[in-house]
């Protein structure tokens, strides 16, 4: 199976599943947009053997470009991992302390982003395509982070993972002005004259909300992937029926 690890050892493991041909459906991840659900249950099947764990200890959400988060307790464990319709309901971010949990965000060209407090035990993946950029998903969960969960910004570990690159990013004028409006994005943008379309870096945004927030740059690694441009990509903007990388990450403990 083709999957990026950003992390894998005792601590933990951490990663996106990429494009396969080998595998059913290129290695789709996703039920709401699949051709047979048998498919990627038997992809998330051999996902959790590499884990070294059961699709049982999934965890997916209803993903819905909200600003939505949810605090996955033991009671939540398994939602989404064999049905859609049991999937954690109109949410886009999940975190959680609990142990040898597989918490997971799905993306194609949308900005899907893990990390970590390791001093807390905390993990958790937020999806973030435009929609969820402009609500600031991600700043307004490590606000709560923070505020809530006595969680100190200064430890947190940001993996962006892969995305639609600024130059496939290609928007008008409405989505150009509601990324202005943040007051923080003019120097992630550009307009193509030739085309008349304004080019946004998702991923730059993204990454200057988890420092607005609070966590030092250092601490913040981005992929350079392009889903559009790579052969690993899922790219919904190239294909409307494309499937959906698995983004994970899991504490382990024995």
């Amino acid at each position: 199976m083709n999957i990026k690890f950003y992390e894998n050892n005792e601590k933990r493991m951490l990663g996106i599943t990429l494009k396969d041909a080998e595998r059913h459906e290129n290695n789709n991840m996703a039920l709401h947009v699949c051709q047979n659900r048998a498919n990627i249950l038997e992809n998330r099947d051999i996902l959790a053997q590499v884990l070294e764990t059961d699709v049982k200890r999934f965890v997916c959400a209803n993903q819905t470009h909200s600003a939505h988060f949810v605090h996955i307790t033991q009671a939540e464990i398994g939602h989404g991992a064999f049905d859609a319709a049991s999937a954690i309901p109109d949410t886009d971010a999940l975190y959680t302390y609990e142990p040898n949990v597989v918490i997971s965000s799905f993306t194609a060209d949308c900005v899907p982003v893990l990390f970590y407090n390791e001093k807390t035990n905390l993990i958790g993946a937020i999806h973030s395509g435009w929609q969820g950029t402009i609500k600031e998903i991600t700043f307004k969960l490590m606000q709560h982070l923070q505020a809530n969960e006595d969680c100190d910004l200064q430890d947190v570990q940001v993996i962006i993972g892969p995305a639609i690159s600024q130059e496939k990013f290609e928007v008008d004028s409405d989505v150009y002005e509601k990324f202005k409006a943040l007051g923080y994005a003019d120097a992630f943008m550009y307009f193509n004259e030739a085309t008349n379309k304004y080019h946004i870096d998702n991923q730059l945004t993204v990454k200057t909300q988890c420092e607005l927030a609070g966590i030092p740059s250092s601490n913040i690694t981005i992929d350079p992937m392009c889903t559009f441009k790579s052969e690993d990509g899922f790219s919904h903007r190239q294909d409307r029926a494309t499937g959906r990388h698995l983004s994970f990450i899991v504490r382990k403990e024995d």
